[in-house]
């Protein structure tokens, strides 16, 4: 497979590819890396040549492992549970606990990004009305979030909101009394053997929840790996197996198919999904068929474009997809 890899990407047919690990039962079926332009979280660092070894940016993808810090914290009682109200744990803005609409955001709605806030990221991230951008020059990301204009009723409409992950991310801090990238290094990192990452720094000295971690490709895998084997890795549950569950199942369809659960995307058949996602901007991508054992990580370098989807889509359905039938 590494052939039809290296032929393909020579021929222009996958654009921007950076690097690209597919995995099945354990085994690796294709490994490549590709020269190409590259940034460290949106600022350009020139031409790189990828290997096993280099960090490179998960953005969004970020989101989903926040997703998996929280269900380890809830299993520890350090963070409120899904049915707990939100504004509650932020008794020091007394303007939001007393506002009665506001307290019928619940934290699932949060966990979905159902929160009925008024919130966009269609705008690029250079943007300064970008809900993200504008999240991470407030002086207080927090409390930003949290008094956005309510515009729909709690649960009821999904809204793509890095917003929403800064405030698990928050909740996490909060509960644990450390930051999340150091939460995240000794319940999730370190058990994994992950010892090489970097998670990007606001201006407030809050790691960026929503698009600031890096990681190599191998252990972006070993995410992947965590979930084929139900939360568990050489014989340890790091994550429970009954978060999974609730964070796979489905809260929002979209309008191109996809389904949302906690921070995850997920495919639009199957229940539980045929697949779930890590997805972040330029074409990162991690994909998982828990069924089939099959993990999918793509790197790439298409940043600030429209069609993100585009080269993730194309490696799964010309080569990953392929691996499945037969069996």
């Amino acid at each position: 497979m590494d052939k039809e890899i290296e032929d393909a990407f020579r021929a222009g047919e996958l654009s921007g590819l950076h690097s690209v690990l597919i995995i099945k039962k354990g085994e690796i079926l294709a490994e490549k890396h590709f020269p190409g332009e590259d940034l460290r979280w949106r600022v350009p660092i020139g031409n790189r040549e990828p290997n096993a070894r280099s960090l490179h940016d998960l953005l969004s993808i970020t989101k989903s492992v926040v997703s998996l810090l929280y269900g380890i914290a809830l299993s520890e009682r350090l963070v409120p549970d899904l049915d707990d109200r939100l504004v509650a744990q932020f008794s020091k803005y007394s303007n939001l606990t007393s506002d009665p609409e506001r307290q019928n955001i619940l934290i699932r709605h949060v966990l979905s990004m159902k929160m009925g806030i008024e919130w966009s990221e269609d705008l690029p991230y250079s943007d300064p009305r970008n809900g993200e951008t504008s999240m991470e020059a407030a002086a207080d990301r927090y409390r930003h979030v949290l008094e956005c204009p309510l515009v729909d009723k709690p649960g009821e409409r999904w809204t793509y909101n890095g917003g929403a992950t800064a405030i698990i991310a928050g909740l996490i801090a909060k509960g644990s009394g450390v930051p999340v990238d150091v939460y995240a290094r000794r319940k999730l990192f370190a058990p994994l053997g992950i010892e090489d990452f970097e998670w990007k720094i606001g201006r407030d000295r809050v790691p960026l929840a929503a698009s600031g971690l890096r990681l190599n490709i191998h252990d972006l895998a070993k995410i992947g790996l965590l979930l084929v084997d139900n939360g568990a890795w050489q014989g340890e549950q790091l994550v429970p197996a009954d978060w999974l569950d609730v964070s796979f199942a489905p809260y929002a369809t979209l309008q191109n198919g996809l389904r949302y659960g906690f921070h995850w995307w997920l495919s639009p058949e199957g229940s539980p999904p045929d697949w779930i996602g890590g997805y972040g901007s330029g074409g990162q991508s991690l994909m998982v068929n828990r069924a089939h054992q099959l993990i999918t990580v793509v790197f790439a370098g298409n940043y600030n474009q429209q069609d993100v989807w585009d080269l993730p889509a194309k490696i799964y359905r010309q080569f990953t997809a392929s691996t499945i039938y037969p069996d």
